[in-house]
């Protein structure tokens, strides 16, 4: 299992749009995805409950892995997230 802190950059969030993306991505992976905001958790699979968190810019997340290809799925999801402005 790896887990990664990350701040939300994005300046309207997780909203519809940075969500399915988000979404889009992970489902690329075998991986279990978990993404924290305090002690509120989502399935990273699951645009409707990354929804759920009301993640905004300046929240911290943790995103965390468990299974075969964790190691890259953690990596490329953390980056997605960190210059996820740059999609907006």
């Amino acid at each position: 299992m790896r887990s990664q802190k990350v701040v939300l950059k994005n300046k309207i969030g997780l909203h519809a749009r940075p969500a399915a993306i988000f979404v889009k991505k992970a489902r690329n992976f075998d991986s279990e995805i978990i993404i924290k905001k305090g002690i509120q958790e989502a399935n990273g699979k699951s645009i409707i409950s990354i929804m759920a968190l009301g993640a905004m810019k300046g929240d911290e997340l943790v995103i965390i892995t468990k299974g075969s290809d964790e190691d890259k799925c953690i990596a490329e999801l953390t980056n997605l997230l960190e210059f996820m402005e740059e999609e907006e």
